[in-house]
């Protein structure tokens, strides 16, 4: 199990970069991080901005330096997906400061019972997956990389047109998906 985290966004709904935005007095970025680094011993974090998170992040973090900045988070886990050697990636965004180091690795225990057809577990919230905290195994990167050469950068279609294990979503795992986008996304949880 390798984790990436993506940190490449223009943070323009939030007006500044979400990834270094405190939650609770820690860098968004951070709190990521850690709870990555719980979860497995190789951590990436892909960015265009590797100075900037240096001084946030452990010294033995690794980073891949975003070879399409800009191009969004599909782009981003195609990089990853090709650059990275594991059976499965955890896909995480740097602005989901809930976490829970316990349901992501109660979700890692499930991994070995998924069949080999299956190419990416997901959380799914009534018809709407949740794509930014999910499992990839490396091998779907060629059909990610054709459904990307159609222009298409939405992860629910793509989601919706390939084999994926919907992982349950309940209130607890809701709460630890709220992504922080805006500054009102903040509000009443930092």
């Amino acid at each position: 199990m390798v984790v990436l985290i993506l940190a490449g966004g223009k943070s323009s709904r939030m007006g500044q970069d979400k990834a270094l935005v405190p939650y609770q007095g820690v860098p968004m970025l951070q709190r990521v991080y850690e709870v990555a680094a719980a979860c497995s011993k190789q951590v990436y974090v892909l960015t265009p901005w590797i100075e900037r998170y240096q001084h946030i992040l452990p010294g033995n973090c690794q980073y891949l330096p975003e070879s399409h900045p800009g191009e969004g988070a599909m782009v981003g886990l195609k990089q990853g997906l090709t650059e990275i050697t594991a059976d499965w990636v955890l896909l995480l965004a740097c602005d989901l400061p809930l976490l829970n180091v316990e349901i992501i690795q109660n979700w890692m225990t499930q991994l070995e019972q998924v069949p080999p057809s299956i190419m990416v577990v997901v959380p799914k919230q009534s018809d709407y997956w949740q794509p930014m905290c999910a499992f990839y195994r490396p091998q779907i990167r060629d059909n990610l990389a054709d459904f990307l050469q159609t222009g298409d950068r939405s992860f629910q279609r793509w989601l919706n047109s390939i084999p994926v294990k919907a992982l349950p979503v309940d209130s607890l795992v809701s709460a630890m998906l709220h992504n922080c986008n805006t500054p009102l996304d903040l509000q009443g949880r930092n």
